[in-house]
């Protein structure tokens, strides 16, 4: 199995299981990688609708066409180790707090890679990183179909939950 890692998503000639930083030439490529695989998406019948980039923050704008949650927003941010991706899933709970919650840790046990947590104001957040030297196409792939998958799946229980007086007729 580590073979098949190696031989597969090592990129820049570095062992994919090390935690060292990627040079300025590295995050470059990892860069271009990026921003190809997006460019390729949006190219084709996706999820994937519109894509930014903010060269300062050295971030990606990602903008997700979902069922469940029309709309949001996946930011993907490039470190020096990591590419940390994330995206607002809704403000905290009005009521059900407890339920609310209980609902999201049971969610985040199903969860590989990416998780549920509270971030700015007790809004509900997904995030996840994952490591430079594990950067394809396959896994970024991953990523956007866990994050999909994980708000398809979660969003409108969550809702029901936290603010059940405003579905009530």
């Amino acid at each position: 199995m580590l073979q098949y890692f190696r031989q597969h998503l090592l990129i820049v000639g570095k062992d994919p299981m090390s935690d060292e930083f990627s040079s300025p030439d590295e995050l470059n490529i990892l860069k271009n990688k990026i921003d190809e695989w997006l460019q390729g998406r949006l190219n084709e019948i996706s999820v994937i609708q519109s894509v930014d980039y903010d060269e300062e923050e050295n971030r990606w704008y990602v903008r997700i066409q979902g069922e469940e949650k029309q709309n949001y927003m996946l930011l993907m941010t490039s470190g020096q180790r990591t590419l940390h991706f994330e995206t607002y899933v809704m403000p905290a709970p009005e009521e059900n707090e407890a339920k609310f919650y209980e609902h999201l840790l049971r969610r985040n046990q199903k969860l590989h890679g990416i998780s549920f947590s509270i971030g700015t104001e007790n809004a509900l957040y997904l995030s996840g990183d994952l490591k430079n030297h594990w950067i394809s196409e396959e896994n970024l792939d991953w990523m956007i179909g866990s994050i999909y998958a994980a708000i398809e799946l979660s969003f409108k229980a969550a809702l029901r939950i936290g603010f059940a007086s405003r579905f009530h007729e």
